[in-house]
């Protein structure tokens, strides 16, 4: 494996004995749902480490606008959760498999408005590339956030969706961190020894734009709580 650097091990460490409650109060059924992964692709740029996040197109029929990790439904031909979250990073950005050394597989972590059951699959992007758009007509931005960005107070929210659910998030330039990507994105930000004490921080209501409840991995409707 390519050598990671010293602030991954944190990280690593605390992702290898990590558990479903670290991430989310929704037990993971045991059988039923759609498999599916998502990439946590970390990388090191000039403001230090960072981590791939895009946005869904605004047209899309479901969860339009939305941020999201790489990734997808698993498809038949793939070998792992790896494979999965790999080829749709590909597919939607233009991932080389080869500059990423995947390092770990988190949690399985159910949605149940989707019915989906998703694997997070840790990787370290050792040879970062430019990414891009390929798919327009469903992902329209593509962004490298910095963690120092991230984990600054000044952006840290809770966002309030008009289902009434509530969660983390990150008020980004150019983006809103939310939902389910923003529930991990906070775990693993906990769990990286990065995290600085933010709450309760601004509450933030969403657009109209999809009535359906996305529940945060971090919380539920009533997660208000920061950290």
């Amino acid at each position: 494996m390519t050598a990671l650097p010293g602030w991954f091990q944190p990280l690593l460490d605390r992702a290898a004995a990590s558990r479903t409650e670290d991430f989310t109060r929704l037990a993971t059924p045991a059988e039923g749902g759609r498999d599916s992964a998502v990439l946590v692709l970390l990388g090191e740029g000039p403001a230090g480490p960072d981590v791939l996040v895009l946005q869904r197109a605004a047209r899309m029929r479901q969860h339009a606008g939305q941020p999201a990790f790489p990734g997808g439904a698993a498809d038949p031909g793939d070998a792992d959760a790896a494979a999965t979250a790999l080829r749709e990073a590909n597919e939607e950005v233009g991932l080389d498999p080869a500059s990423v050394t995947v390092v770990a597989q988190l949690p399985r972590l159910w949605i149940p408005v989707s019915r989906y059951v998703v694997t997070p699959v840790l990787a370290w992007w050792h040879s970062p590339h430019e990414v891009w758009p390929c798919q327009p007509e469903e992902v329209a931005h593509v962004a490298r956030l910095p963690v120092a960005e991230l984990v600054d107070p000044a952006n840290r929210v809770r966002v309030r969706h008009p289902s009434g659910w509530i969660g983390p998030a990150f008020d980004m330039p150019g983006m809103l961190v939310w939902g389910f990507t923003g529930g991990v994105l906070s775990a693993v930000l906990d769990m990286g020894g990065w995290s600085r004490p933010w709450g309760p921080g601004r509450l933030v209501d969403l657009p109209a734009v999809d009535a359906t409840p996305v529940p945060s991995a971090s919380g539920s409707a009533s997660a208000e709580d920061g950290r």
